[in-house]
């Protein structure tokens, strides 16, 4: 393998509203359908010659559209799926700052050691996908390009591991819908590469000195 092209699904209603997904299937909004084609031509300065994807729509339906006309074949790994965050499902980042404590920032500040009740461990959604790259990795050992289409926890997760960052840091990283993140094992070339977006598609840019709106991550 030469290089793992990680890319987060386009963006979905529910990602528009700030409400947490984690593991509800939720289709692309009318916008991720647009960023996944302008993902698809920013991958064509790359040679891929396999794909992998999370068993959830909003992955699938990314890869499907980024991929059209090509003949790259496709396999769904549930491995890849995106972390759990239980009883934050379906919940708007406003509904969970209202709680007592405002839990929100806590797990901003701290996710592994903060997680929404019933969320899956972040450990555990390390040692999962860890587990699937390493299989993705013996597959493919010809010097090919393999995409993974997949989510922003499970890319926060994986590149928190490659830089030896602790899971506690994992909002510190960026990871924009429809991004690519580069990585050649066990160094990350690039992270939430955006270029391709352009005009309306493009990711809010970042306020200075405190959480914007838009950053505040749903997953």
């Amino acid at each position: 393998m030469r290089r793992l092209l990680l890319v987060r699904h386009g963006e979905t209603l529910w990602n528009a509203q700030r409400r947490f997904q984690g593991r509800t299937d939720i289709l692309l909004s009318p916008r991720g359908r647009a960023q996944a084609e302008a993902l698809g031509r920013g991958l064509r300065s790359y040679r891929v010659r396999a794909a992998y994807v999370s068993p959830y729509r909003r992955a699938v339906e990314t890869a499907e559209i980024a991929l059209r006309g090509t003949d790259v074949p496709l396999t769904v790994l549930p491995e890849l799926r995106e972390l759990s965050l239980g009883q934050w499902e379906g919940c708007t980042v406003d509904d969970v700052r209202a709680q007592d404590g405002d839990p929100y920032r806590a797990w901003l500040r701290a996710p592994h050691d903060c997680p929404p009740p019933d969320g899956e461990p972040l450990l555990d959604v390390h040692t999962r996908v860890q587990a699937a790259v390493d299989r993705i990795a013996i597959t493919h050992s010809d010097g090919d390009d393999v995409l993974i289409v997949s989510h922003g926890g499970v890319i926060s997760v994986y590149a928190c591991y490659l830089l030896g960052c602790s899971f506690n840091d994992l909002w510190r990283l960026r990871v924009d819908n429809a991004s690519l993140t580069v990585v050649r094992p066990p160094r990350i070339v690039s992270l939430n590469d955006t270029g391709h977006l352009t005009g309306d598609l493009r990711p809010a840019p970042l306020q200075r000195g405190r959480i914007a709106a838009t950053d505040r991550p749903t997953l």
